[in-house]
């Protein structure tokens, strides 16, 4: 009797210890090598580059937000949570209906630009917190912020440059919105998307050249071969010009060097926000000495606008399964011949 009593007790306090264990042992949520965040005891803890944020449980989900950086909006609308939104800068830039509307009816206010944003507007609001990319000139702004008791949290999303990691950031608003479980299922629609498109793609027996973006003054700014840019072309089975660099910024070339290099290219990318052939001419002559504009195709990212407002740079950022198949539908057409173009537009 006493033998069964000591082996009961060994098999409790076994299963105990293991309860005990899986408490302890919770995973961090890796979003990419800049991000991600953990369950601990009475805290979440959230590492974002070089910031470490301990938030206590009863902080959240946060209820009342202010967005400083107007592409983070596409994470918050993607949740469905833009009746959180207390406050956003540089509204003019937001491209979201749903929160044009709220700015309208005034449930969501307007609190300046990166030029100054107004901190009195902003602790009169008393957000629970406020979401920007971090700016060393706006120190002195955060610490003010901060000794109002306002959570700021620096999320440099723009720093990523694989597109589904950008996309990951989700997530993080997920976990801090009370959204967690939906941003999951999200992320996994994304990433389940983007990866069948990527393997679609692969398919194709063409792998077009490409060159990207435009000058400004004497200088053609490149996307580095490592940029987020040149991993959706990668992605979309199609051959950038810089390829083989291994830059994650602009390059910067002069119109000789780009001419020279883009003999036999078919397509031309992401040539800003413009909408024919004419205004790339009235911006520079130069231009037309190019095979690309005179024999290939030429796309901008103005397919969704509205005044200054662009959702390429907003919904676009978290749907980055709907960026690739813009490029896939562009560079393979007979891929997708049922799908239309969302994000891009053909000059003509």
């Amino acid at each position: 009797m006493k033998a069964r009593f000591l082996m009961l007790m060994a098999i409790f306090i076994l299963i105990a210890c293991k309860r005990e264990t899986k408490n302890i042992n919770i995973k961090a949520v890796s979003i990419s090598k800049l991000v991600n965040f953990k369950d601990q005891t009475g805290f979440l803890q959230l590492s974002s580059g070089n910031f470490n944020y301990s938030i206590r449980k009863e902080q959240l989900p946060f209820k009342k937000i202010i967005l400083l950086n107007a592409s983070m909006a596409g994470y918050v609308t993607e949740l469905n949570a833009e009746n959180m939104i207390a406050g956003i800068s540089s509204p003019e830039y937001i491209y979201s209906e749903k929160i044009r509307k709220l700015i309208q009816q005034e449930k969501i206010q307007n609190v300046g630009n990166e030029q100054k944003y107004d901190i009195e507007k902003i602790i009169s609001l008393k957000p629970d917190a406020v979401f920007t990319n971090y700016v060393a000139n706006f120190e002195n702004a955060y610490e003010v912020l901060k000794k109002n008791g306002i959570q700021v949290i620096f999320l440099d999303e723009f720093k990523e440059e694989e597109p589904l990691e950008k996309a990951a950031y989700i997530k993080v608003f997920g976990k801090l919105l009370g959204k967690e479980d939906l941003a999951d299922a999200k992320f996994k629609e994304i990433e389940k998307n983007y990866n069948n498109l990527k393997k679609l793609a692969q398919t194709s027996h063409s792998k077009p050249k490409v060159l990207a973006n435009e000058m400004y003054g004497d200088l053609w700014y490149l996307p580095g071969g490592k940029t987020s840019f040149a991993n959706f072309i990668a992605d979309a089975n199609a051959e950038y010009i810089l390829k083989d660099n291994s830059d994650t910024k602009a390059v910067t070339m002069s119109f000789e060097e780009v001419y020279a290099k883009s003999k036999n290219i078919h397509f031309w990318l992401n040539v800003g926000n413009h909408h024919s052939k004419k205004e790339l001419l009235s911006i520079n002559p130069f231009y037309a000495q190019l095979d690309v504009f005179n024999e290939g195709k030429i796309y901008s990212v103005s397919g969704k606008e509205k005044q200054k407002a662009n959702d390429f740079f907003e919904q676009g950022i978290v749907r980055c399964d709907w960026v690739l198949k813009d490029y896939i539908k562009i560079l393979h057409p007979e891929l997708l011949p049922d799908d239309k173009i969302t994000y891009l537009y053909e000059l003509k």
